[in-house]
């Protein structure tokens, strides 16, 4: 009786992972031993950028909001303070987009800021 083997799975296991290691430089692409560890490294980079890219969108939005304040005459901290204070529930990802899309709407904000900061 000849041993059993499991040719069609092993086959199948390894096409899907060459698969995922298209586009790789060299052996990586090509050999199932280096594409292995290639494609478990480039899983562990993406988990990690995928939490890191929310903080580097958050740094993006606070360095325009801060932009967008300083050229009207206030300091960042403040605004976030003030705002606060007046209860406008706006994130910075939506007052950032404010200071690019609609600066006027974006300067009402900062002038009524200014008159809590004043007071």
């Amino acid at each position: 009786m000849p041993r059993v083997v499991n040719a069609v799975a092993t086959k199948k296991r390894r096409k899907r992972l060459l698969r995922r290691a298209r586009g790789y430089f060299g052996n990586k692409s090509r050999l199932f031993r280096y594409a292995r560890e290639e494609v478990r490294r480039a899983g562990v980079f993406a988990y990690r950028d995928r939490k890191r890219k929310k903080t580097l969108m958050r740094q993006l939005w606070i360095v325009r909001i801060n932009a967008a304040c300083r050229e009207l005459g206030v300091q960042y901290c403040r605004f976030i303070a003030a705002i606060k204070k007046l209860n406008i529930n706006l994130d910075r990802r939506a007052l950032s987009e404010l200071a690019i899309g609609d600066p006027k709407s974006f300067e009402m904000i900062v002038e009524k800021a200014k008159v809590v900061l004043a007071a």
